[in-house]
């Protein structure tokens, strides 16, 4: 997908549509994660600093994500793809592999070309957006046409040019080559992918290692035998959340983890699978990512369990300065249930405390409530948030967006993706009762029509 949560959001705010947008952190330490191509004329790229975007591009319209729009547009896209092919593997909620082999529907150049070209209607018919395709005998050259096709284009790399193809690029097109690897190879005065395959095999394990060098020189002659895994065939399941703020509130860091522990096992089920490893990810304010993990006795697809388990690992893991994503998954995947008596002895055992707990809080709950009566009458409102951005709907306007808020007001702009022109703004007090958050609306109105063969 082109630039997809900039997209995203220019199709959902026709006033922001040919404009520059960026998304991402809009925070002290925000960081940006997609920048319309209008902003991009200006240098601002993903991953850069917010700070810098917002000096690089001051006029730009600057939001925070909606993932819950980009995971529903996701969802569009890879039902699209797995209609093409058994064997799709997500990479992100905007990119994916395909294989058209598999799918029967490719069997040449000109067939996989019109295939490539149905998809890009496709996709502009259901999502309103636009996504780019790289046609390739293998997943590295699929992703290196898909970039050279941005944006909203088709290339397909025909068999036998591929060296010529990926020649003349910079050793950063190359899977497994980073900043650190990148300046390794030009100290050693490698800057193309051809020089790579001039330098040798020998020179590369020199230089980087046996794996990560045999692994490179095979890429920089266009040699890659990884197939597609579909996601049924993955060695993992996994669910996480990115939030638009920190979180400081442990208690807070508890509930999501349990959160998404739930909704992994919902995943794991779906999939008809089993799993004995439970990992838990967080990544702190500072970007810093940390994993921990715990192999039970046997796989399992109990919710209890595996939210036990996320608990105990959260435990070992320090998130007083806030935390910026977290993430719950299930990898040693099975076909098979093998339940852990143990962990379920354990588990009852929790909910006994946990009722014990619920009995002592519903106690101290009533006299807590006569001292809080009293509080509420000399006790200073609680403003409400409105994050630029994120959708609204008021009694009497209809829905809108958030364009901006502070000094006790709320902006909001009235428009639909579905309208041609840009919407009215107003402008209400923080605590207005008539305005209220809402969910995203579809990028598309109505019901799509399905295409014909």
């Amino acid at each position: 997908m082109d630039a997809f949560y900039a997209s995203a959001e220019q199709a959902a705010k026709p006033s922001l549509r040919g404009k520059a947008v960026v998304v991402g952190g809009l925070g002290p330490r925000g960081v940006v994660a997609t920048a319309s191509y209008e902003a991009r004329k200006f240098g601002v790229h993903s991953a850069m600093p917010m700070g810098q975007a917002r000096r690089l591009a001051p006029h730009a319209a600057y939001l925070v994500p909606r993932f819950r729009l980009y995971r529903d547009v996701s969802e569009q896209v890879m039902g699209l793809l797995r209609e093409l092919s058994p064997l799709v593997e997500p990479l992100s909620l905007d990119e994916a592999f395909v294989d058209l082999e598999a799918g029967e529907v490719a069997w040449d150049e000109a067939s996989a070309e019109a295939v490539g070209r149905r998809l890009r209607a496709d996709i502009r018919r259901v999502t309103g957006l636009t996504g780019s395709v790289g046609l390739a005998v293998s997943k590295m050259l699929a992703k290196i046409g898909s970039e050279d096709a941005k944006p909203d284009g088709l290339v397909l790399i025909r068999p036998g040019t591929e060296r010529a193809h990926i020649g003349p690029r910079s050793v950063r097109i190359l899977p497994g080559v980073g900043p650190a690897t990148g300046d390794h190879l030009r100290r050693a005065g490698i800057l193309t992918v051809a020089e790579i395959a001039e330098a040798g095999e020998d020179e590369l394990v020199r230089l980087l290692g046996k794996s990560h060098g045999s692994h490179l020189y095979a890429m920089a002659l266009a040699h890659d035998e990884r197939p597609v895994v579909a996601e049924r065939d993955s060695k993992s399941v996994s669910v996480e959340d990115t939030y638009d703020v920190d979180i400081h509130d442990r208690v807070r860091v508890r509930g999501e983890v349990q959160r998404l522990a739930d909704r992994c096992v919902e995943r794991l089920r779906a999939a008809e699978r089993s799993g004995r490893t439970v990992v838990l990810k967080v990544r702190r304010y500072d970007f810093s990512t940390l994993t921990r993990s715990e192999t039970l006795r046997g796989p399992t697809d109990d919710p209890g369990v595996v939210r036990e388990a996320a608990a105990r690992l959260l435990e070992s893991v320090d998130t007083t300065g806030g935390v910026r994503l977290l993430g719950v998954g299930v990898s040693g995947l099975a076909d098979f249930t093998q339940e852990d008596l143990f962990a379920q002895a354990a588990h009852a055992a929790q909910e006994a405390r946990a009722a014990v707990d619920e009995a002592q809080a519903q106690s101290a709950s009533v006299e807590a409530a006569v001292s809080q009566e009293a509080q509420e009458a000399v006790a200073e409102p609680v403003e409400r948030r409105w994050m630029a951005g994120h959708d609204v709907r008021h009694a009497e306007f209809g829905p809108g967006w958030v364009q901006g808020s502070g000094l006790g007001r709320v902006t909001v702009r009235f428009e639909t993706p579905y309208a041609t022109a840009p919407g009215r703004v107003r402008t209400f007090l923080v605590d207005d009762p008539l305005l209220v958050p809402a969910e995203p609306l579809p990028l598309v109105e109505g019901p799509v029509p399905v295409a014909e063969a």
